[in-house]
């Protein structure tokens, strides 16, 4: 890879960072439209974050990047300056803009054009918010400034001739020294890209000083030698000036100086020969970027790192089997005999523990933080509440809960589907609001918590709540169920996610087909996850989602069924506890309950369920497992043996050979035995839709 290409991905991962504190901006300015209270810090927070990935995206030529980026910054100047106030109106219009900005760094990444009727409404919306003119469209790029020749003694002060779009000339001269350090194009700069935006306030004379440039022989490839003057006719004040050299603050040196009309000649003079040795005169108004130049260069290093996923996943693989090899040892141990007390048995102690710091410390690395997947899910929430003619307010929790990367990735599908879904069927129009006594926009609540080792993702919104009575009437219209089944107000709850299902007479753009809620299901289940739902009627609904906190490992308990052993999941687990005779009581020829502490709970013998168990075993030796569902319904999972406690490195069935009711995943054991990983609430499902007898 090119150092221009590594330069130009750094650009767009930088571009991630100010994208997201622009959405956070943006949030809080929408908070303020409503009634709340808007500091002026966040108002240049979100100018600076439009400002920089303006100043970046010219450095590479993206031009039309640049045109909207300038229109979006004068619309938040105009805003930070107090010309215009936030309004909902103007918010809503930000969101866009923001959004849109989104796509167009989105398709300069991709080497792709958006076409312009995607940027034009915009840019007329964003002048007219602001009170000026559209945008006018960027300049062409200035074609790369051709070697010089000669020797160091030639060198001095070398008119460039840029081809620059010239203004006619203004009643204000300024005159600019401007030295760049060698961070400036490190990170990507050109200092001709700020020589074009200073064309666009007025008439500019650009000169070039190269007589820091040492010999070709000690020349210093990534060292900086170059100081450019520039005399700038413009109407514009000062502060336009400064603003164009903003995005490089801390990266060069640069002075200002207001020229008076009477100075201008001596000004010119100057400007044709090469500066005193001891710098500018003192008495020019100078303002120093980079006061310390000298300590630039040895700035720091980032606390941060950026690693390709590939090695991250290769680590996260070679821990795993690292893993294996530390279980398989402590169970060779076991089997020669060896005491606990041996030398050998306390370095293979030390051994273990090293292993989960460093099994830890990975997981620790792709965890992420799930706010860039909720500030995606806001767009999502912009876009379906135009569609449906709703104002919808988005509101987030939790939004610095770290969940390993994959299982990010793979829930933004199945949080579109729920945030439309929400919009579309569960908010209320504004006139139905009123009428209910609430307020006119609705409210979206995205919530993210850790819980039990777990992470549950919560969907909240307050409209109208299911309609449970349409729901079962449906469900029979289309032959989902029986007519004369008896349903709980969950187990109709449960209908929504059968393939079909659909409340929507007529298709729309957002739903109708009978897709989503079952795919959402589905794609929660291949997490390893389960989602429920929680309606009350005319105040809301809340979806929960329930996920691992990793893909490749997890905390569970060895259990043998039948010979066969199997893993469950340390967390789905309650308690252990052996049943006397007179705890286990027959509701059927098929079918125990056991009392616990006063209470029933279903018993599943997972043997029956998996096809394992033969007729006749002794009831007296089982052993349960106390489950817990998201539903909060508690079941009992008979099994004959409890081996061990231990952590266990999970392998996926799915891509080498389908999903099997009831099992998530698959390990590898210390003595290399494969062990299949129960999912319990799959297990309960299951037992009910076979009627697998209990003990």
């Amino acid at each position: 890879m090119s150092a221009n290409s590594d330069i130009r991905t750094t650009f767009f991962q930088e571009c991630e960072e100010l994208l997201e504190a622009m959405t956070d901006g943006l949030a809080e300015i929408d908070a303020a439209s409503r009634g709340g209270a808007c500091d002026q810090e966040t108002l240049n927070a979100v100018f600076r974050a439009v400002h920089s990935i303006k100043g970046g995206a010219g450095a590479f030529g993206l031009n039309e990047l640049v045109r909207f980026a300038h229109a979006f910054e004068t619309t938040l100047d105009a805003l930070r300056s107090g010309r215009i106030q936030p309004t909902p109106d103007l918010s809503a219009l930000l969101f866009r803009a923001g959004d849109h900005l989104s796509d167009l760094v989105a398709a300069s990444k991709e080497e792709r054009t958006l076409p312009a009727a995607e940027s034009d409404p915009l840019l007329a919306a964003l002048a007219e918010a602001s009170g000026g003119k559209p945008a006018e469209p960027t300049p062409s790029p200035v074609p790369a400034t051709p070697p010089i020749a000669g020797s160091g003694d030639e060198f001095g002060f070398v008119p460039l001739g840029l081809p620059l779009d010239l203004s006619p000339p203004a009643a204000a001269s300024y005159t600019i020294r401007f030295a760049p350090t060698r961070q400036l194009y490190a990170n990507g700069h050109d200092p001709v890209n700020l020589f074009e935006a200073l064309s666009e306030l007025g008439d500019p004379e650009v000169t070039l000083d190269v007589s820091a440039l040492p010999d070709f022989t000690e020349l210093d490839w990534e060292e900086s030698y170059l100081t450019w003057k520039i005399a700038l006719a413009t109407a514009q004040p000062e502060k336009a000036v400064r603003e164009v050299f903003e995005f490089v603050e801390g990266l060069a040196e640069l002075s200002i100086q207001a020229v008076e009309p009477e100075e201008e000649a001596v000004a010119e003079a100057e400007a044709a020969s090469p500066p005193a040795p001891e710098g500018l005169p003192a008495k020019e108004a100078r303002t120093t970027l980079a006061k310390e130049p000298e300590k630039a260069a040895t700035a720091p290093v980032s606390s941060t790192i950026r690693v390709d996923l590939d090695r991250v996943e290769r680590l996260i693989n070679a821990v795993g089997e690292l893993v294996i090899t530390q279980a398989m040892l402590s169970q060779r141990l076991v089997d020669s005999g060896l005491t606990a007390t041996s030398e050998i048995s306390a370095g293979l102690d030390a051994f273990r523990n090293l292993t989960g710091e460093i099994q830890e410390s990975v997981m620790a690395i792709r965890a992420q933080s799930i706010k860039p997947l909720f500030q995606r899910m806001g767009r999502i929430v912009r876009e379906a509440g135009m569609a449906t003619g709703k104002a919808v307010q988005f509101v987030t929790e939790g939004e610095a809960t770290e969940v390993d990367k994959t299982v990010i990735e793979r829930l933004a599908d199945p949080l579109t589907h729920i945030l439309r879904n929400a919009i579309d069927h569960g908010i209320e129009t504004e006139e139905k609001r009123r009428e209910a006594g609430k307020e006119g926009f609705g409210t979206i609540r995205l919530s993210a918590a850790h819980r039990s080792g777990r992470v549950v993702i919560e969907v909240a919104d307050d409209g109208a709540g299911i309609n449970r009575e349409r729901v079962r009437a449906i469900a029979v219209e289309r032959g989902l169920i029986d007519p004369a089944l008896e349903l709980s107000e969950s187990e109709i709850d449960k209908l929504l996610f059968l393939p079909g299902f659909s409340t929507r007479s007529q298709v729309s753009d957002l739903s109708g087909r009978g897709v989503g809620m079952d795919v959402v299901k589905r794609s929660i289940q291949s997490l390893g996850g389960r989602v429920s739902i929680q309606s009350t009627p005319g105040q809301g609904t809340v979806i929960s989602i329930s996920l691992p906190l990793t893909l490749a490992v997890l905390d569970g308990m060895v259990v043998e069924v039948c010979d066969q052993t199997m893993v469950v999941p340390l967390t789905a687990v309650v308690e252990t506890l052996r049943p006397a005779n007179e705890d286990l009581h027959a509701i059927g020829p098929d079918s125990e309950v056991v009392s616990v502490r006063d209470s029933i709970v279903p018993v599943i013998d997972l043997g029956r369920v998996f096809g394992f168990r033969p007729e006749g075993y002794p009831k007296e030796k089982v052993i349960l497992l106390l489950v817990e569902t998201d539903e909060r319904s508690r079941y009992a999972l008979a099994v004959d043996v409890i081996r061990d406690q231990r952590q266990v490195v999970i392998k996926g069935l799915e891509a080498n050979y389908g999903h099997v009711p009831g099992i998530a995943a698959a390990t590898i054991l210390g003595n290399g035995q494969i062990a299949l990983i129960i999912d319990p609430e799959d297990t309960v499902s299951q037992s009910r839709r076979t009627g697998a007898p209990a003990l």
